[in-house]
């Protein structure tokens, strides 16, 4: 599979000539950063965000798209390259981000050598690539070679709409990344949603720190709103937007446990909201996409041919036939090693658990939040009830499935009930044959590099026993 992927490689170019100028459209896409899609559009009630429902009233609103990981840069690595990360080397969170002896992880733990990035694509074919603040990929990247435009200026629309982008693209069209913090840089100055207001899923206990945050949630995503309105705003006062095809998506969700990193619906369920240019107004799809499919449609919406390597498929086209299944999958992130894959299809999701001894709320960057330190405590009181301690408990199950329509939290495991045995083994198989047909990397141990160099980065934290099989090479001589 991964040498035929490359075949068509060397002529590639050749058969995706640049077209009439006037003929082409801008690609935007609106990067959102650990936002769940909370907006009035997808049914919420508490918040209204008429800038972000404006967008999908005069576009297309995605009701089942997913990113391939529940953290950014294997999903961003991904969606980046049209490539599951797990097919490219690029599964383990932040794996190019250290060196070991002067050796760059990069280069030794991924197989993207011959893959090109979308920018990269887009530059090739004569557009102007702009992206003012975040790459974040698991493997080496020149921004040189990506952008005309990659300075680093925020996870905000400034460097947007005060036109800075595109300074020096004269006649070109562009394929723009505007970063926006969302749920990540707080709600500055928005405070209307109040800890009191909200409501908290099942499976949290219902603590002021889980509130807090939540409703910190909502305030960002009302912070997100106006910076979407801003940017929609600018396209239209310069006469860009009737030409520009806006794709509005984020990396995953928002960053509370169970969220973000992982594989429930919290943290890969994402709203997507295609607009602007050839778009049909009101759309609305319940189809499954994938993160890797923005990759090829937005491609394709310049008329640029689509890699025969690239495993994203264009959902704009006519002839689109829809996913029967898509895929995420958890790695390492940061220096906790885990390795969970998902398969989603209409109905139902499946998890496989491949590592059965670790608790899901493993050491992270949480440890030392108000949050982590309560959910600990309650655990240690016993004072989570059935559904709350799951999560948080010492053990987790080899496989779990939930009927989502049904059971949206996902609370209800039907992996041991006879009634979906079938069902059960259907999904069994899919990914079996998923893993087989793509060469899923991360079913392989992370190299001894790879496990080095976190381990020199992050010292003590690591505490996986895979890092017992190279510790003592820390200090021997090189």
């Amino acid at each position: 599979m991964k040498i035929l992927r490359f075949i068509a490689y060397s002529t590639f170019f050749f058969s995706t000539m640049i077209q009439a100028q006037n003929e082409r459209s801008n690609v935007l896409w609106i990067y959102l950063e650990d936002v769940s899609g909370w907006f009035s559009c997808y049914g919420e009630t508490l918040i209204d965000t008429p800038n972000i429902d404006q967008l999908a009233k005069e576009g297309i609103r995605f009701d089942r798209f997913y990113t391939p990981a529940g953290v950014c840069s294997a999903t961003r690595s991904a969606i980046v390259t049209g490539m599951m990360q797990t097919s490219i080397g690029a599964h383990n969170h932040r794996s190019c981000r250290a060196k070991f002896r002067g050796e760059n992880m990069g280069e030794y733990d991924r197989n993207v050598l011959d893959i090109l990035t979308i920018p990269e694509i887009f530059r090739k074919n004569g557009y102007w690539t702009a992206n003012h603040s975040k790459d974040d990929y698991n493997f080496a990247w020149d921004s040189d070679k990506l952008y005309d435009y990659g300075k680093q200026s925020g996870l905000n629309p400034d460097a947007f709409i005060s036109g800075e982008m595109l300074v020096g693209r004269g006649e070109k069209p562009f394929f723009l990344q505007v970063q926006l913090s969302g749920g990540k840089g707080g709600p500055q100055g928005f405070k209307v949603v109040q800890p009191e207001h909200v409501k908290v899923p099942p499976y949290y206990p219902d603590i002021s720190s889980v509130r807090s945050l939540i409703a910190e949630h909502y305030n960002c995503l009302l912070k997100t709103d106006r910076q979407v309105g801003q940017i929609v705003d600018y396209l239209k006062k310069h006469s860009l937007y009737n030409n520009t095809r806006i794709f509005l998506f984020s990396d995953h969700g928002m960053k509370l446990h169970r969220y973000k990193q992982f594989l429930y619906e919290g943290g890969i369920h994402m709203p997507l909201i295609v607009a602007g240019a050839g778009i049909e107004k009101g759309g609305v799809r319940d189809d499954l996409i994938s993160g890797i499919d923005v990759s090829a449609a937005s491609l394709a919406t310049a008329g640029i041919t689509v890699p025969d390597y690239m495993e994203g498929r264009d959902f704009l086209s006519k002839n689109h036939k829809p996913r029967e299944f898509v895929v995420a999958a958890r790695d390492r992130c940061d220096y906790t090693i885990d390795h969970i894959r998902a398969i989603v299809t209409k109905r139902f999701k499946y998890l496989k658990n491949y590592l059965t001894d670790r608790p899901y709320m493993q050491p992270s960057y949480k440890d030392p939040w108000e949050v982590s330190k309560d959910f600990r405590r309650l655990m240690a009181e016993r004072k989570m009830n059935e559904v709350q301690k799951v999560f948080f408990s010492d053990k987790r199950p080899a496989e779990e499935l939930y009927e989502l329509e049904n059971d949206p939290h996902e609370i209800h495991n039907l992996a041991t009930d006879p009634k979906f045995k079938a069902e059960l083994n259907r999904h069994r198989k899919l990914l079996a044959e998923w893993i087989q047909e793509t060469g899923d990397e991360g079913q392989l141990p992370e190299s001894d590099l790879g496990l080095l160099s976190t381990l020199k980065r992050w010292g003590e934290k690591c505490i996986n026993p895979e890092y017992e099989r190279v510790r003592h090479l820390l200090k021997s001589k090189k």
